[in-house]
């Protein structure tokens, strides 16, 4: 009931948004005539009539008028393999394997028609001699959206491609209930906004939807990068099995700011979630499960909330950056943790000496002098170029993330009735306000944060003390032990606090 709750209030905000959308919205335009449909129904490659490349191709010359839907003759299953690369789409038009909705059978667009295998260096990074996974690049996609707007691409299995979708300097497409499946050189959905040079485009890669999607064994499951604003990734899993030969993100976030990602389900990756640079993204309603770390942050204003976070290495990994990490950790529930998983594609940990458990801070990205991992094949950093992490290299290095907020210490936990009461103390910069949140866990000596039980404000004195007592009702089973984090004002949260037991 308790995590019904956190959902709720996760997701009503959003809803109000779009219910304020329309509440101002001007009387509607006259409707559109339907488009006309451009039927595939072969699977070879050629510029005939009922091939996926004519239907392209005539599509491309009249963008907005065509609705394109593939279902080749014969059984399933329905396979096309281009034999060079497709033209790149021109919307708005709608591309549908039609099969999915009557049978739930998808047709592939194979990629192994025309991209060699050559092991780790099938797919070229936009960076001489840098192949694969986690390094600039918008090489060999299967679909390329570039410069465009209004796509919208369903019921389709696209695969064995370096990318599987590119959306490049475009807006406003949808790509949903697909599989996007072994895409290995930059991502199984790259949205960017690269200028060409490796520089952000703002404002050309935004309102774009990733919903209801399969990712399994890409490289990447999808980027943000470069720019990428402003867009909603939702409902989708994302699964890197043993047949993945580089299992780096189930999502990059790279110099990707105001994006949402909720609902979706990341597995055994490297990192579930990776933020690089990017700013006040919302991560909310997802389940990271066998990762090395979970969520592995740095940027300012990412809110990380009401998330189910267990079976990691690192639950949520908080870096340091060259300006000031600053991440808004609120009633995840995160337990289990703590696993001996060493996966290290650009990102992770190889570290056998690694700090594991539920929130973690100042550990190493690939950036860092003390990185132990791979950083991308080809990818060859000076070590004078690499960052040190305070206090190795004082002065000279970067300080810990979230301003080293100190964990709340509790003090006492007292059952009286169906009701809990907490004390404890908060030892932070004076005369400020912090929150403070509480949580029980059913193992008694967990460090971890299982189940949100409640949370208070706490203002400190001109000393930096602040102290706080909450009562919240108590769970059917009583958490044998409890922990608390501490959020400053401005949105930094701390790591969670020492366990404490049931005071008798």
């Amino acid at each position: 009931m308790r995590a019904c709750l956190i959902i709720s209030n996760v997701i009503a905000p959003l809803a109000l948004l779009a219910l304020s959308t329309h509440a101002g919205a001007q009387p509607a335009s006259p409707t559109p005539p339907a488009p006309e449909v451009l039927r595939v129904t072969r699977t070879a490659d050629d510029s005939g009539e009922g091939s996926l490349r004519w239907a392209i191709e005539r599509n491309n010359a009249s963008p907005g008028r065509f609705r394109i839907e593939i279902a080749p003759d014969g059984p399933a299953p329905y396979v096309i393999k281009p034999a060079s690369a497709l033209p790149p789409i021109k919307g708005p038009v709608t591309i549908e394997g039609m099969a999915w909705k009557q049978s739930g059978d998808f047709v592939a667009i194979d990629g192994a028609g025309y991209i060699e295998d050559k092991g780790p260096q099938t797919c070229p990074g936009a960076v001489a001699g840098q192949f694969g996974t986690n390094i600039r690049t918008t090489t060999l996609p299967g679909f390329a959206l570039v410069d465009t707007q209004g796509v919208d691409i369903s019921g389709l299995e696209i695969r064995n491609f370096c990318i599987g979708v590119l959306i490049h300097r475009s807006s406003g497409n949808v790509i949903h209930d697909n599989r996007v499946v072994a895409n290995r050189g930059g991502a199984g959905v790259m949205l960017t906004g690269d200028d060409g040079s490796g520089n952000p485009t703002p404002t050309t890669t935004i309102h774009n939807k990733v919903l209801r999607n399969e990712f399994l064994d890409n490289g990447d499951g999808l980027e943000l990068t470069r720019g990428a604003a402003f867009n909603l990734v939702a409902g989708n899993v994302f699964r890197s099995t043993g047949a993945n030969p580089e299992p780096s993100q189930g999502i990059e976030i790279l110099l990707g700011h105001d994006n949402v990602l909720i609902g979706n389900r990341f597995e055994n990756y490297s990192d579930g979630v990776q933020i690089n640079g990017g700013n006040r993204n919302f991560i909310a309603n997802n389940t990271f499960t066998g990762n090395t770390f979970g969520l592995s942050l740095s940027g300012a204003g990412n809110v990380i909330a009401g998330n189910t976070i267990f079976g990691n290495a690192v639950g949520i990994a908080v870096r340091p950056s060259p300006g000031m990490t600053v991440a808004r950790l609120s009633r995840n529930l995160i337990f289990d943790n703590g696993r001996a998983i060493e996966r290290c594609f650009a990102g992770g940990s190889c570290d056998p000496n690694l700090r594991r458990g539920a929130i973690v801070f100042g550990l190493p990205g690939l950036e860092h002098e003390r990185y132990v991992g791979k950083r991308g094949i080809g990818v060859n950093p000076p070590p004078a170029s690499l960052t040190k992490i305070c206090p190795d290299g004082a002065p000279n290095c970067q300080a810990a993330p979230n301003r080293g907020l100190a964990a709340p210490t509790l003090e006492r936990v007292r059952r009286s009735a169906a009701q809990l009461s907490v004390q404890g103390r908060l030892r932070a910069t004076p005369r400020s306000r912090f929150t403070v949140e509480v949580f029980g866990n059913r193992d008694k000596g967990s460090g971890e944060g299982e189940t949100f039980l409640g949370e208070a404000a706490v203002t400190t004195d001109a000393d930096g003390v602040g102290t706080f007592a909450l009562t919240v009702d108590a769970p059917g089973v009583t958490p044998a032990s409890f922990t608390a984090t501490a959020t400053s004002s401005d949105g930094a949260t701390s790591e969670l606090g020492a366990p404490v037991a049931l005071s008798e």
